[in-house]
């Protein structure tokens, strides 16, 4: 019998948790997308947002993505997508200068006598009405995700029928690369 050592780490759930943002540089290729998600995966990260949209550089794409996990370990892992062949460049912006946005739109079932403060609510977050029904308002909001999320929970006591988010976008401040 051999003897092996077995690291003992607290459980995922027990270890700190930061929501991280990281911009990724890659190739506008087929396939991409599958092997950064896979990528995630097969390490145990959940992606909480994710968007992909195509870079100024023709032949190349920008991704978007948000997920949480233990700072050293994203660290590792930043390193390790930089390696994957279709990516050019990944950085993490959790704490870099930089500005971020996201978009949301909310659909509410709402009769007339709650519309009013419904609408309130919308203005005092910036939101713009798109759509009417007779029984029904959909809203156009952008901003943080914490706005997102606050106008969120002013909803939660109506009853809100569908709420799409577009994820979060972010370009780094000044004339630095994101």
């Amino acid at each position: 019998m051999t003897s092996s050592t077995i690291e003992l780490r607290p459980p995922r759930s027990a270890q700190p948790r930061h929501s991280h943002t990281i911009s990724l540089f890659v190739k506008d290729e087929p396939g991409v997308l599958v092997r950064v998600a896979m990528f995630f995966s097969r390490r145990g990260y959940n992606i909480e947002s994710l968007v992909v949209s195509p870079a100024a550089q023709e032949g190349y794409s920008r991704m978007t993505v948000t997920c949480s996990g233990d700072e050293t370990i994203l660290g590792q892992m930043i390193k390790q997508l930089q390696k994957l062949i279709d990516v050019v460049r990944a950085v993490d912006h959790t704490n870099d200068d930089s500005y971020e946005t996201e978009i949301a739109l909310i659909k509410l079932q709402c009769e007339r006598e709650e519309r009013n403060e419904i609408l309130q609510i919308a203005e005092h977050f910036g939101a713009k009405v798109v759509d009417y029904g007779r029984q029904s308002v959909m809203l156009r909001v952008y901003g943080s995700s914490e706005k997102l999320d606050a106008m969120r929970a002013l909803f939660q006591n109506y009853d809100v029928a569908e709420i799409v988010r577009s994820g979060k976008i972010l370009m780094a401040r000044g004339i630095e690369t994101t």
